[in-house]
């Protein structure tokens, strides 16, 4: 504990930032204490509003993404999310998030007006620090920038990018549909589950995770809808076959270089298949 606190005292010492100057006597008692209290004042508000400066622009190039993808998702299908899987996927990952109607309606509106842009999805694979399999799916409308980016991110974490195809075998294509689990029990999910035909299903205190073929997924996610409700997640991803675990040094590389990943503007979603302590976890803040 002193370890944590030492440095807080450094910087949070009144006395080096009010009596620095030479030969200034000290205030009285009551006088400290109210410039004592400005102070931390001061700090704590200039501290809570970069917080908030930098949780606005996360969520701004969040919602930017999830613009992409509905976007997207309405070009290459009927502008119908109830016609159109990836769409209506696209669209409750947006309202999960809080994204206005509005803006979910502009960017559908996007892919049927002339103006919007043109984007290639691009799928890139390789290994990152300890060999861990890692699959990066973007969306780009520069694929030079984008393969150029993201082998650097690979390349200053330890790993390297690699073929198409050199590590998704190690992952399943499949589609996951998830639901709280106040939505229903164990058991009746489990039920509704083999009735729509889904492969697998995985209950916990997080909630519900339930597994289709990419074939059947739509089909599984609209009867699960019928009994339960629109769930928070619907979407094709890639499930690794194994996983595998790593100490806290790899796993904090491994860490870091998703973050690099997830911040750039191409990159819509990232996987891998390995491991880390919840000590690790805690310490990232995950």
């Amino acid at each position: 504990m002193p370890a944590i606190l030492a440095p807080r005292r450094e910087v949070m010492v009144n006395d080096c930032l009010i009596f620095g100057q030479a030969g200034r006597t000290p205030p009285p008692t009551s006088e400290r204490i109210l410039n004592e209290t400005r102070m931390a004042g001061h700090s704590q508000f200039k501290n809570i509003m970069h917080r908030k400066g930098r949780q606005d622009a996360q969520k701004s190039k969040l919602f930017g993404k999830l613009a992409r993808e509905i976007t997207v998702a309405a070009k290459m299908g009927l502008p119908d999310p109830a016609m159109n899987a990836r769409l209506r996927a696209a669209i409750i990952a947006a309202r999960q998030e809080n994204m206005s109607k509005d803006s979910i309606d502009r960017a559908v509106k996007k892919a049927i007006g002339s103006e919007g842009e043109n984007y290639d999805e691009i799928r890139y694979e390789g290994y990152g620090p300890g060999g861990v399999a890692v699959i990066v799916e973007a969306l780009t409308d520069n694929r030079n920038r984008a393969a150029s980016d993201i082998r650097s991110y690979f390349t200053k974490s330890g790993g390297n990018l690699g073929e198409t195809g050199s590590v998704s075998f190690m992952f399943d294509r499949t589609g996951v549909i998830e639901y709280d689990s106040s939505a229903a029990s164990d058991d009746a999910v489990l039920d509704a589950a083999i009735e729509a035909g889904a492969d697998d299903v995985i209950s916990g205190e997080s909630g519900h995770e339930i597994y289709a073929s990419p074939e059947s997924y739509r089909e599984v996610a609209k009867a699960l809808e019928a009994r339960f409700g629109e769930p928070r997640k619907a979407a094709l991803t890639w499930k690794p076959q194994n996983t595998v675990a790593v100490d806290d040094e790899t796993g904090e590389k491994l860490l870091k270089l998703i973050d690099m990943l997830n911040e750039h503007d191409d990159v819509q979603n990232v996987f891998a298949n390995f491991e880390v302590s919840d000590a690790l976890m805690a310490k990232m803040g995950g």
